[in-house]
């Protein structure tokens, strides 16, 4: 608690109440309340850019209203229509076009992706052009037809053949885009979770270029088994959101029991050696080891891969295994014994609290594609929190909105209210704890002497609205620069 705060360079020198020291700069805010600025644990910042110009696709409420957005965004220009965010879980209608529907939009080529990127629809002509023909993930009709609809392997080529048409500028434009909405939303750090397989190595590329000129300060983890190239690139986290299974709203994720209405159980992209082999080099190789897991069957899997490589240690490395902090990205359907298990690990688990809000409320999308009995257990923040694993917060941007304040309003507002976690409690979850995640605790989360920078200025104390639905700072600084000011 203070009055003022000095600021040297980009470390905070002083905290302090009465008559403030001399400083160069006098930056006066009456009656704010300042804030360690929030860190997001989980963003795509490229595809966060891209959202930025399709809220009219996330607004669509029915297939119509979609394919009348995707002809909006087809009229001039040239190349390939991009289209991004619907989410067909509150629709009254299903969402299941034809390609023909698909290719009376445009002739140019199409990519209508989903909110949470893991299954996308394509015309013909963006079928063609990104060679998809005879990538797994391609459904087809009884006659051998594509319909349109690409998951896993095609869906991923499909979004890395969209991202190549994009030139250095477009993508570091968007990047930038990204980066300040945080920063105008109280963010003053993100974890970059770069996606090769989707975007390409290009996409990384430009980031690491430009990294240092963002409005926030970003941290990378990079999706890929490749130890060796990672590291050649200077980064200290590999695996990042790369994929376990895939997710609920496209019914990918791995799951123990089929999808309501099913016999489909959703699958594992990787076999249980092959991970344990990629957790092992990566951890010798002195890295952060990340996987993207939310079904029950994909948790299993990370968790049994880890026990296998934990397992093999003697007593003073596994110490050395639980400083790490290897982390899973979701762990959404994790069980009580999931929990413990992560726990004895040593595990770093990412939320993301807005899934909750969005999906998990009786009759939501958890709801229909699980059923209650499972959805009704899914996310359990305080059973994590109180067993002692290590918890930041992240929005998956933009799979929901890079907006932290949201967040605070899910923990708070969990589905379960045995589940939920103070405004307090929320709020250290996603700046304390978020830099826990990157081993940034003596750097980040807290307003002290010798940590970074990094806070945010309201004209309301957060903390004592009724409601922080909203809220927007009036003044967001990061490494000491003024990165935001309303």
């Amino acid at each position: 608690m203070g009055e003022w705060l000095l600021v040297d360079e980009r470390h905070v020198q002083r905290v302090g109440s009465g008559t403030p020291p001399h400083a160069d700069r006098v930056v006066e805010l009456p009656g704010a309340t300042i804030l360690p600025g929030f860190v997001d644990t989980h963003v795509h910042l490229t595809s966060a850019g891209v959202s930025l110009t399709n809220a009219d696709a996330e607004a669509a409420a029915s297939p119509a209203q979609l394919l009348e957005v995707a002809g909006r965004h087809a009229l001039g220009g040239a190349g390939v229509v991009i289209v991004r965010g619907f989410d067909e879980s509150t629709w009254s209608e299903p969402w299941a076009p034809t390609l023909d529907d698909l290719d009376a939009v445009t002739g140019r080529p199409l990519v209508i992706r989903r909110a949470d990127g893991h299954v996308s629809y394509a015309n013909a002509a963006a079928v063609d052009a990104a060679g998809l023909q005879i990538e797994p993930g391609l459904e087809r009709d009884a006659r051998g037809r594509p319909t349109g609809r690409v998951t896993r392997d095609a869906n991923d080529s499909l979004w890395r053949w969209a991202m190549q048409q994009l030139t250095d500028l477009e993508i570091q434009d968007l990047q930038l885009q990204a980066a300040a909405l945080a920063a105008a939303r109280g963010v003053t750090g993100v974890h970059e979770m770069s996606m090769p397989s989707e975007a390409g190595w290009r996409d990384l590329d430009v980031f690491l270029g430009h990294r240092g000129k963002l409005p926030v300060d970003a941290a990378v983890m990079v999706a890929s088994t490749d130890v060796v190239h990672v590291m050649d690139l200077g980064l200290e986290a590999v695996g990042g959101d790369l994929p376990a299974d895939g997710s609920i709203g496209a019914s990918t994720a791995a799951l123990f029991a089929p999808f309501v209405g099913t016999d489909h159980t959703g699958s594992l992209n990787f076999g249980d050696d092959e991970l344990v082999e990629f957790f092992r080099q990566g951890h010798t190789a002195g890295m952060q080891v990340g996987m993207h897991a939310i079904g029950d069957a994909a948790i299993e899997q990370v968790l049994s891969a880890w026990e296998r490589v934990y397992q093999a240690l003697d007593s003073r490395e596994r110490r050395h295994f639980r400083a790490r902090r290897h982390r899973v990205e979701h762990f959404e359907m994790a069980s009580a014994a999931h929990v413990e298990r992560a726990a004895m690990l040593g595990l770093a688990v990412s939320i993301q609290p807005a899934f909750d809000l969005r999906w998990g409320r009786p009759g939501s999308l958890y709801d229909a594609r699980l059923g209650w009995e499972r959805a009704s257990t899914m996310n359990p923040f305080r059973t994590m929190l109180e067993r002692g694993v290590i918890l930041g917060a992240g929005s998956d941007a933009p799979v929901t909105a890079l907006d932290p304040w949201e967040a605070v309003l899910a923990l708070e507002g969990h589905h379960d209210p045995s589940q939920r976690l103070s405004r307090v409690e929320a709020f250290r979850v996603h700046t304390a704890g978020s830099a826990r995640l990157a081993h940034q605790e003596e750097k980040k989360g807290q307003l002290e002497p010798g940590f970074h920078a990094d806070f945010a200025a309201y004209d309301v104390d957060p903390f004592q609205v009724p409601d922080v639905r909203g809220l927007r700072p009036v003044l967001t600084v990061s490494l000491g620069r003024e990165v935001f000011a309303a």
